[in-house]
């Protein structure tokens, strides 16, 4: 009986200071801490003003107090551009003469080429002007007046003006004489040793042969509806569409 009776009561003992020790902790941690706000309430509006709250972390359940939009972006990071409006046009600073220095140049519209002018045997001017594949073009113009024109078409052309004859060779170059007509149809000497035999073919439509000194054909003019020139061997001969053929060395 008294081996149990004083068993028991050292575990009263015991329990008793266990009890005792564990009031003290509770009532030292109450002293030391302050108290934490009800599960589910906000934050107080106000941060502590006192000592104690500056630099205490909030309770993680706590929301955090909202930061203005100044605190939150770093001081040195530059504002970025504003973007431009659906539809608007490219920036100011864009270059645009880079493409106008690219544009190749338009081509000179035709017949826009350079004038030569070359005097003719009468006192009359010829204005030669290039029309592309090695061809020309010679107007005939006395005083201001065109009195006609002289083109070539991949041979020489010629005319007779009132018995003054001029030649356009392929080269761009312009030859004139007077006089020194022969009237066709018929064989005729001409400059140079040449021999031309001119046959009348229809109304306005003359055929000279041009013969060589053995006799062989070496070249035809044909004025057809217009007159005709050509140069052999630096003797330059105009047929006209009246039958009239004249050479000039």
């Amino acid at each position: 009986m008294s081996t149990l009776t004083n068993r028991r009561s050292s575990a009263v003992r015991t329990l008793a200071g266990s009890a005792l020790a564990a009031a003290l902790l509770v009532s030292t941690a109450t002293a030391c801490s302050s108290p934490s706000p009800a599960p589910g309430t906000a934050a107080p509006a106000a941060a502590p003003t006192t000592p104690s709250a500056q630099g205490t972390i909030p309770p993680a359940a706590a929301p955090s107090a909202p930061t203005t939009p100044d605190a939150a972006a770093p001081a040195s990071t530059p504002a970025a551009p504003p973007a431009p409006a659906p539809g608007t046009a490219a920036p100011a600073a864009t270059p645009t003469a880079r493409h106008t220095t690219t544009t190749p140049p338009a081509a000179p519209p035709k017949g826009t080429s350079p004038v030569r002018t070359q005097k003719l045997v009468d006192g009359s001017t010829a204005e030669i002007r290039a029309t592309g594949n090695q061809n020309y073009t010679a107007k005939i113009v006395n005083n201001g007046t065109e009195y006609g024109t002289l083109e070539t078409h991949d041979s020489d052309a010629g005319v007779d003006f009132n018995d003054m004859f001029i030649v356009l060779s392929l080269d761009g170059t312009a030859h004139s004489w007077m006089g020194g007509g022969h009237q066709g149809p018929g064989t005729f000497k001409l400059a140079g040793g040449w021999t031309a035999k001119v046959t009348k073919i229809g109304e306005l439509h003359y055929r000279a042969q041009i013969l060589g000194n053995d006799g062989a054909v070496n070249g035809t003019l044909e004025a057809n509806q217009q007159d005709a020139g050509a140069v052999a061997n630096g003797v330059y001969m105009v047929l006209s569409t009246g039958g009239e053929i004249s050479a000039k060395m």
